[in-house]
């Protein structure tokens, strides 16, 4: 299933997970370094809504943010 908004366009993204090592320094260490980095990737919350499009019933796929902010109208 492609992760992808059929609304705005809104995809997956990559980008690192940062593994930080060391006390803080309001805690009373030096400050916290940079141990690992590690590539990730940020998913977006897509639903599968069923919705009119011209006049006919279609189910697409919508992130919850074009859900929620009203650009969709789901179809009971």
């Amino acid at each position: 299933m492609a992760r992808r908004c059929d609304i705005c366009g809104k995809g997956t993204v990559a980008g690192n997970s940062v593994t930080r090592k060391g006390q803080l320094k309001k805690k009373g260490g030096v400050g916290q370094h940079i141990g690992v980095v590690t590539k990730r990737v940020f998913r977006p919350n897509i639903v599968s809504v069923k919705t009119l499009i011209n006049g006919t019933p279609r189910t697409i796929k919508v992130c919850t943010r074009c859900l929620r902010s009203g650009r969709v109208q789901k179809v009971v």
